[in-house]
């Protein structure tokens, strides 16, 4: 077990005013980060909460050189889990294995530390975490990385199943529409998680089996906020006895979106671009595309005539021929948040990852989104025909990785009526765009919804000691 000193409370001295909080990510960087930034909010909010933050060692020499919040310590269990490179090439197996390999370690963790806990907070898909802190009288906080109408529309799924809607073939019944789950705006079947259709199903078990444990957890946090999803959160506050608060976005907000302080190329290339003109491009950390659709999305993105900034990881070199340059950037990584707050930037065009997804609200961007698997699908409808800030690229077969391909010649169509400020139709989709932006910037602000949730579960946590 490694241990980072405490920093900067000074454990002998104060020692009965700490509160202690475990907190248990999901071994996966679009769950990592969420936990790291509400940890960060809850240090902010009060100084005297420790945190033991819980990694694999894989995900400690990932991350370790990382900025380390204050009052944070980092803990590692053994790396029973397959690796992160080998994550998407077997994702149910990996998924199995962080569901049956992780639980002894953490417990064994639990009984070594040297102070007492007052809560754990574990992301959803730590199964086990809820039998573990009833076990040793630990209240536990589950955390949900995904929008809270997804987990709603796994917690209906035996109304899916009464209802005929699962299972089902989407080649045939896929337009059919579900319009039943309470407080979830009318969703066509193929617009439910990609995992209730095709391969995805291979692991739908284990993440009801989640959502079951979820819901006897003794908080239930989201890194949503209240505005954007409040009819779905407030029918499912209804049906759970633990408290719902909605503390999001559970992003680095808190970091600033100016200049990093460091002499970075893309930022430098961005204040050179007009207002509104770069499209940025990044689909995500964990999935990706075939290469026969990634060489579409080159030529179609090159033929819109757009600026752009591309994050690519094994895909520069392809894009960076293709494209020419004084048209764009390729870079294999960049600080996400403040690229999308710079005024250059004028869309995303995304996998619709929920964090994403939550960054591009905060910055007021439209959307065109790619989705690829799980909750992406569902982020992608609520993106385009819910809140109406973005337009949706799609496929036959309902985004389920079908060998169909969206041309280069529609992309650029897409690309081209996304990044048009002038006419009636992107004039209202910036409009509402940045009206969901104010909204979640109030939210997090001081006595916002956000703010205020965060300061009710920490009240809760503390009286629980």
């Amino acid at each position: 077990m490694t241990l980072f000193d405490w920093d900067p409370i000074d454990l002998e001295s104060k020692p009965a005013s700490v509160c202690h909080v475990v907190a248990l990510p999901y071994p996966g960087r679009g769950h990592i980060n969420p936990m790291m930034n509400l940890c960060n909010l809850l240090v902010s909010k009060k100084p005297d909460i420790l945190i033991t933050f819980v990694v694999t060692e894989e995900w400690l020499g990932l991350i370790g050189s990382e900025p380390k919040p204050a009052n944070v310590r980092f803990t590692t269990v053994p790396n029973d889990v397959p690796s992160e490179l080998h994550r998407a090439k077997n994702f149910p197996a990996f998924l199995e294995a962080v569901f049956t390999k992780l639980e002894a370690p953490v417990e064994q963790l639990l009984d070594r530390l040297e102070l007492p806990v007052a809560a754990i907070i574990a992301d959803t898909y730590m199964l086990w975490a809820v039998r573990v802190g009833k076990r040793k009288n630990i209240p536990v906080a589950t955390l949900w990385t995904m929008s809270v109408s997804v987990f709603s529309v796994f917690h209906h799924f035996e109304m899916l199943k009464q209802k005929g809607h699962f299972p089902v073939d989407l080649s045939e019944r896929g337009e059919e529409e579900v319009d039943y789950i309470p407080g979830v705006a009318k969703t066509r079947l193929a617009d439910l998680p990609t995992i209730f259709h095709g391969k995805g199903r291979q692991v739908l078990g284990g993440a009801l089996e989640c959502i079951a444990w979820a819901s006897k957890a003794d908080y239930f946090l989201s890194t949503s906020f209240y505005e954007l999803e409040f009819p779905v959160v407030d029918a499912l506050q209804s049906q759970l006895s633990a408290p719902v608060y909605c503390v999001g976005p559970t992003i680095p907000f808190f970091d600033g979106e100016g200049d990093s302080g460091q002499d970075v190329a893309y930022l430098r290339w961005l204040d050179s671009q007009p207002g509104g003109s770069v499209l940025y491009v990044s689909l995500g950390s964990f999935l990706s595309v075939s290469e026969a659709q990634m060489e579409e999305m080159v030529a179609g993105v090159r033929d819109s005539g757009v600026r752009f900034l591309w994050v690519a990881r094994g895909e520069t070199s392809l894009i960076g021929s293709a494209c020419e340059e004084d048209m764009g950037l390729v870079v294999p990584w960049c600080e996400q948040l403040k690229v999308l707050c710079h005024p250059s930037v004028g869309g995303f065009w995304t996998h619709s990852g929920w964090n994403s997804t939550l960054e591009a609200i905060y910055a007021g961007v439209p959307m065109l989104t790619c989705p690829i698997f799980w909750d992406q699908v569902p982020n992608s409808k609520q993106i385009a025909e819910d809140w109406k800030i973005g337009l949706r690229v799609t496929k036959e077969g309902g985004g389920d990785g079908g060998e169909d391909l969206v041309t280069g010649q529609e992309i650029a169509r897409l690309v081209r009526k996304l990044m048009d400020k002038e006419s009636d139709e992107g004039r209202e989709m910036r409009r509402r765009a940045r009206e969901l932006g104010e909204a979640c910037r109030r939210a997090v602000a001081r006595g916002g919804s956000s703010d205020r949730n965060l300061d009710a579960f920490i009240s809760d946590i503390s009286r629980a000691e």
